[in-house]
């Protein structure tokens, strides 16, 4: 009974520390997930900041060129 005992302890004691890493993976994956969204977040802000200065751009082109044609007649 002794030993039936002693190896279910050791057991025990060993799927207890083979298991205890999970926990620093768990920690990790969680900063590169925020890592993650962090970079999504600046792409998606500088995707915005350039589709307004393209449509500025394209406004600003637009009224240039509506001034410029009754001038030029």
């Amino acid at each position: 009974m002794k030993k039936v005992l002693f190896s279910a302890i050791v057991t025990g004691v060993v799927a207890f520390a083979s298991c205890g890493g999970n926990h620093e993976d768990a920690a990790k994956k969680a900063a590169d997930s925020a890592r993650v969204a962090d970079s999504m977040a600046a792409v998606q802000a500088q995707a915005a900041a350039d589709s307004a200065a393209a449509a500025a751009m394209a406004t600003d082109t637009t009224k240039k060129d509506t001034a410029a044609a009754p001038a030029t007649k």
